[in-house]
């Protein structure tokens, strides 16, 4: 099974279906206690100032506890460590089932300790699948890892009719991890060594960093404002059925740019999906009242959230860090910023945004535009021997396919 999942060539068959699932295991499980959250809220009947205190909590918790994580995770065994860091997201999963029956305070401490539970150790998590994975094949391992994530996540909350069944399933799912763990236990390997061991400002400031970080952050950001406008000005039903094709349009594209990422590299994908997305808000702008380009705008808005979403989580930070040969945990940690700040403030001004969709989705595409500038200054994280050694494959395998034709 797990040669038929993993291509031969892999040093390692066995570690690299372990971390592809512990990815997809903590993603799916993310998804699912998020969902629980807003189920939570919504049984308490929270006032916006309580959900904004909460969500507070979430997106800075997870991002202050991955720092935390990614200091001290270099310093202990992988293996005891990843151990470490599920079981306490058993415990805290088991603690959300009590969730609806306790004071507001008490709400506020449990999620705190979830927040920390999720944070601590999906740094390492992610740095164990750049471990075990190569500039070549990075790509479409990360794309069959989100497509898995997802489809799980979506499948598992449809199925989880009501909070009491979704925690269940959140714990024995965050359990099953635990039991892949240990029986394909991964090798401890002297990282330390090999990785330099260097400040989280050196990292910031590195202009290989920035330059992917900034576009990545303009688009959390815009995309946070857009959903706030989008759910303002449409009827839920119509909302709702935009967001089922997003997320249809989003698992595909993370295969086909998880593939295209390995193929042509990373950087002109990224900018594509920009363009695309540029183009796509346009068009909403120019005819906001026409419902197919609402359709078009969800299409093209689900691929690109489906291929920044895998390269500015799982790939981009993985090849900058061995590119330096420095620790990808805290590469993790600072390219996972833009997206819970944007998460928060989102939900900061939720209440207070109110634009015309034709003003806010023309703004929109000419800061997307704007955010292709820095990526055009940005140097390819594919090393450009590899793109070449797959073309020089590619056209020795056309030679021999047309010579045997011929013959």
């Amino acid at each position: 099974m797990l040669k038929k999942l993993c291509k031969r060539g892999d040093s390692n068959s066995k570690e690299l279906f372990l971390t592809m699932f512990l990815v997809a295991n903590s993603l799916t499980w993310l998804f699912m206690m998020r969902r629980n959250i807003y189920d939570v809220l919504d049984i308490l009947n929270t006032t916006s100032q309580q959900n904004l205190i909460m969500w507070g909590i979430f997106d800075s918790t997870i991002v202050v506890s991955g720092v935390v994580g990614a200091i001290f995770s270099p310093k202990v065994r992988r293996f005891a460590f990843l151990c470490l860091w599920i079981s306490l997201g058993i415990v805290s999963s088991i603690f959300f089932y009590f969730l609806p029956y306790l004071p507001l305070p008490h709400v506020f401490l449990i999620s705190l300790f979830w927040n920390i539970s999720f944070g601590l150790g999906m740094p390492s998590c992610l740095a164990y699948f750049t471990d075990c994975t190569s500039f070549e094949n990075r790509g479409h391992k990360g794309g069959l890892t989100f497509f898995v994530s997802n489809a799980f996540a979506t499948l598992i909350i449809i199925l989880s009719a009501n909070f009491t069944l979704g925690i269940i399933t959140a714990i024995a799912w965050r359990a099953l991890g635990l039991v892949i763990l240990a029986v394909l236990k991964p090798q401890d390997k002297n990282l330390p060594e090999k990785q330099k061991q260097v400040s989280f400002k050196l990292i910031f400031f590195d202009k290989r960093f920035l330059l992917y970080l900034i576009p990545w952050l303009m688009f959390s950001l815009i995309y946070s404002f857009q959903k706030i406008i989008v759910k303002q000005i449409l009827s839920d039903d119509f909302y709702n059925s935009l967001m089922i094709i997003e997320a249809i349009f989003g698992m595909l594209s993370a295969i086909v740019s998880g593939v295209l990422c390995d193929g042509i590299g990373r950087k002109i994908v990224i900018i594509y999906g920009f363009i695309s997305l540029g183009i796509a808000y346009a068009i909403v702008g120019i005819a906001p009242a026409s419902t197919i380009s609402w359709y078009f705008f969800s299409i093209v808005d689900g691929t690109a959230w489906g291929i920044f979403l895998l390269i500015f989580v799982l790939i981009l930070w993985g090849d900058l860090s061995s590119l330096s040969m420095k620790n990808a945990e805290k590469y993790y940690v600072l390219g996972s910023i833009p997206f819970f700040f944007a998460d928060f403030i989102g939900f900061l001004f939720a209440p207070y945004v109110w634009i015309p969709a034709s003003a806010a989705f023309s703004v929109a595409s000419f800061f997307l535009f704007l955010a292709v500038i820095p990526l055009l200054y940005a140097s390819e994280t594919l090393p450009e021997k590899k793109i070449r050694e797959r073309e020089l494959r590619q056209y020795i395998e056309k030679a021999k396919k047309a010579k045997e034709k011929h013959a």
